[in-house]
């Protein structure tokens, strides 16, 4: 059997505003927005950009109501949610920090690899992550 994780949806407030950050700041490529009429929202999908052409998708999804909306932010009880990886952290960290980025636990190297940890415009806690050689997520 194959499985691949496609699509996380990601509950945020704003869909441009959404847009913006994960394509501007962070450097995401907007896969798809598109107007569902009959249930009056849109698809919005992002992703970081890859040599692969492939990976994981996230469904940008504006909330529809007051419980959706106290998630906005919070979507993993305050511990990190995403983890985005790459091949050279020096190179996105100090991109981020020039962008506003804002970080809130600073790099740390640990025997599986290179850590800081940031917020997303909403609150929600990322780790930037370059895995170590040898590590399964490394390609090395």
């Amino acid at each position: 059997m194959k499985q691949s994780l496609v699509h996380i949806a990601l509950v945020v407030d704003d869909y441009d505003q959404a847009i913006n950050f994960y394509t501007t700041i962070l450097g995401f490529e907007l896969l798809e927005d598109t107007y569902i009429p009959e249930q009056d929202k849109r698809w919005v999908l992002v992703r970081p950009r890859s040599d692969l052409g492939s990976g994981c998708a996230i469904l940008l999804a504006k909330a529809s109501n007051e419980e959706q909306s106290e998630f906005v932010g919070n979507q993993a009880g305050g511990r990190v949610f995403m983890f985005l990886n790459t091949d050279d952290f020096h190179r996105d960290y100090e991109n981020y920090l020039a962008r506003g980025v804002k970080f809130i636990r600073q790099p740390t190297q640990y025997d599986y690899g290179l850590v800081a940890v940031f917020e997303d415009l909403y609150g929600n806690k990322w780790d930037l992550i370059e895995h170590a050689k040898g590590h399964p997520f490394s390609g090395t």
